[in-house]
């Protein structure tokens, strides 16, 4: 489904951002990356991290193309995921890794499920891969935000 579809049936809603909103959720990014590198906390913690910085990287794709989720309807993290190859141009496969960590994040919430190192290391690099995409194509096609 295309963002204009996801806008006509209200999963999205028209976004303006500006270079100063970007820079910040960028900068919030880069924190939580370093922070789910830290050694100090439990896997759980760095786990959440990770994957928050992956959800504030879709959320500027959407930002850059106009758009965000809608606060009425439910889905938020699946939405702003499942868009990434719209929105950037994600491979579907690495959106598809990026939807389990999402499971494994709700896993985690909802039924004190552990994280196991490799999950963790793989979400941490996942996030980081998807900062440099996000950063390269906003240098590409939205210069006016970085």
């Amino acid at each position: 489904m295309s963002l204009k579809n996801l806008l006509k049936t209200g999963q999205l809603v028209d976004h303006e951002t500006d270079a100063a909103q970007v820079r910040r959720m960028l900068e919030a990014i880069r924190q939580n990356i370093e922070d789910a590198r830290s050694g100090s906390v439990s896997a759980e913690t760095r786990f959440e991290a990770a994957y928050r910085a992956i959800i504030q990287c879709a959320m500027i794709a959407l930002w850059a193309n106009g758009y965000r989720p809608s606060k009425s309807v439910p889905g938020h993290h699946m939405t702003l995921i499942q868009m990434l190859p719209n929105s950037i141009g994600l491979d579907v496969d690495e959106m598809r890794l990026l939807d389990t960590f999402r499971v494994k994040r709700n896993s985690i919430d909802y039924s004190g499920e552990a994280v196991d190192k490799e999950s963790l290391r793989v979400c941490i690099d996942s996030a980081d891969s998807l900062l440099k995409q996000l950063q390269h194509c906003l240098t590409a096609h939205r210069s006016d935000l970085v």
